[in-house]
């Protein structure tokens, strides 16, 4: 397997807005990541993610943008953004960029003249449509509800946005357009970033003549997903782009890309076809869904995680490179999802930390996942800001007359604002996050769930992922092992090897709030040497090949 530089990182999101306030105004800026730098080189991790912080009217927190070259005032100015560069270079910190070029801000220049007539020369960056017997061009849902077209009085037609109607999609099929994106991207990249993380990268080929979905339950509006997800020409504009752009530089690239599946991964991730490194895919955080979708409440079945996870570990084996996380800005803190965050909230955050870290692929770590931040309850639908909480909230319980207990409870477990709430830095007002009024509250758990605490305390999550990174940087295996599941069907224990060279890992990691015998599989050969890390002190009786393990345990054991 060819080595990488990427492969060996550990990636550390941070979501500006809520990270760190340096100027009291209640949101996060630039400056505020600065301030905190030395905090996170202590933690070990190599690369930086910043999720955007281009000039934005912030409709759906920035990555609605109406400047690709240009930073928001509220985090700052550019200036401040190079300050922030060198700084993590200084650091032999890396950072990635969010790319969000399957939609723009109906704000942006390009949209701006775009609606002005029919025969703008920027008319073709954007999909137009006229409609459709005094409705819609098609029967398209908005991934935030509602439909996917938005009505233009002025030229009587009408502009698709899978997003909010403030993120018209852009026209992929334009080459103007996309030698446009491909100069801000080098622009970018002269300035001396690392690479990009790309939002809904495989939405940009559309189906040409964008048909109605089927619709069985005569619904208003219904998914199109099949006709823009990894569409027709996905895989000749990620080449083009590869060629144009990236293969020029020295860089790590990300796709997040909803629907993929692990054929289709290997095509995007297949160094010799000139794509991209690793994509950000979906399923395992679809598995505690129900089938009407995110909202639809249903508990995790351990060997559903473990039959999603083996897929993707065998599936890209040997020829792309996985991607791999629990956390990030769109999905709710996994120690409230997958693990417990009452009882056993520091056990489980731990546990689930070593059961991705040992995976194979480049892991991501969102911020205060290292600390073991939790989901919120707010008292009012009025503390929410996330506009697809905001809208689903309006179309069930104010339009749909829907329980309004029932529908806060999903938004309780799944809602994006979970991710949102302020970093938790210590226990003084507004978790040291800002001296200002926060634009969103914190969760109030911050007196005793925070940064300043778990720096302090040797046995913390905080230095349980120290401990996690360092491991990494150390033994090859843990980033080029193969990887191979053991006990498949057992509902509590989630246990995998990895092989590399002369050389075996062994993960046992147990799910549950119980105690749980763990036998070795007589086929499976493997003889311990030492062990790297558990998050309980293990008694002395214990073997490697029988042991009892307590609550939300997880043992790492080296040997061959």
């Amino acid at each position: 397997m060819k080595k990488a530089w990427w492969k060996e990182s550990v990636v550390y999101q941070i979501y500006p807005r809520s990270f760190n306030d340096s100027n009291g105004d209640g949101v996060g800026d630039i400056q505020g990541i600065i301030e905190k730098l030395d905090y996170l080189k202590n933690l070990g991790v190599d690369v930086i993610w910043l999720s955007p912080v281009y000039k934005s009217p912030n409709d759906d927190n920035g990555y609605d943008i109406s400047d690709y070259q240009a930073i928001m005032d509220e985090f700052g100015t550019m200036q401040d953004w190079e300050n922030l560069l060198d700084e993590m270079h200084k650091r032999e910190m890396k950072l990635i960029m969010d790319l969000v070029v399957n939609h723009s801000s109906d704000e942006h220049r390009w949209f701006q003249e775009s609606k002005k007539s029919k025969d703008n020369p920027y008319r073709d960056y954007y999909i137009w449509r006229p409609g459709k017997e005094g409705k819609e061009p098609n029967n398209w849902e908005s991934a935030f509800s509602g439909s996917a077209w938005d009505y233009d009085e002025a030229t009587d037609e009408y502009y698709l946005h899978l997003f909010s109607k403030k993120q018209p999609d852009l026209n992929w099929e334009n080459p103007k357009l996309r030698q446009e994106i491909y100069e801000m991207m080098r622009w970018w990249l002269d300035k001396g970033i690392d690479g990009f993380r790309m939002d809904v990268v495989n939405f940009i080929s559309k189906v040409p003549d964008l048909p109605d979905a089927a619709n069985p339950e005569g619904k208003k509006y219904v998914g199109g997903g099949e006709y823009y997800m990894n569409g027709p020409r996905i895989h000749e504009f990620l080449h083009e782009m590869n060629r144009e752009v990236l293969s020029k530089y020295d860089v790590m690239t990300v796709g997040e890309m909803p629907g993929v599946d692990v054929e289709e991964a290997k095509k995007y991730t297949d160094p010799e076809r000139e794509e991209l490194q690793m994509v950000f895919q979906f399923e395992h955080m679809d598995l505690d869904s129900g089938p009407n979708g995110k909202w639809d409440l249903k508990p995790l079945k351990l060997t559903d995680l473990k039959d999603n996870i083996t897929k993707w570990q065998t599936g890209l084996q040997g020829v792309g490179w996985n991607s791999l996380y629990l956390n990030n800005h769109d999905q709710p803190r996994i120690v409230s999802r997958f693990g417990n965050d009452k009882e056993f909230r520091v056990e489980s955050a731990k546990m689930l930390g070593t059961f991705l870290h040992m995976l194979q692929g480049t892991p991501y770590i969102y911020q205060g996942e290292e600390i073991g931040m939790t989901n919120v309850r707010f008292d009012s639908i009025d503390d929410y800001k996330d506009i697809e909480i905001l809208n689903m909230y309006k179309e069930k319980v104010i339009e749909g007359d829907e329980d309004p207990d029932k529908v806060m409870e999903s938004i309780y477990v799944k809602g994006r604002d979970n991710a949102r709430t302020p970093f938790q830095w210590n226990n003084s007002k507004h978790g040291g996050f800002t001296d200002g009024e926060p634009w969103i509250k914190l969760n109030s758990n911050y007196t005793t769930v925070n940064a300043e605490q778990a720096v302090h305390d040797e046995d913390s999550i905080y230095h349980y992922y120290r401990q996690l990174i360092q491991l990494r940087k150390t033994h090859p295996i843990i980033v080029y092992g193969d990887y191979q599941l053991i006990l498949p069907d057992h509902d509590k224990i989630y246990a995998y090897l990895r092989n590399y060279e002369n050389e075996k890992l062994l993960v046992v990691t147990n799910f549950s709030d119980q105690n749980v015998k763990f036998e070795l599989p007589e086929d499976v050969s493997f003889e311990a040497e030492e062990k790297l890390i558990g998050n309980y002190d293990a008694s002395e009786a214990d073997t490697f090949t029988s042991f009892t393990l307590k609550p939300y345990e997880a043992r790492v054991y080296k040997g061959k």
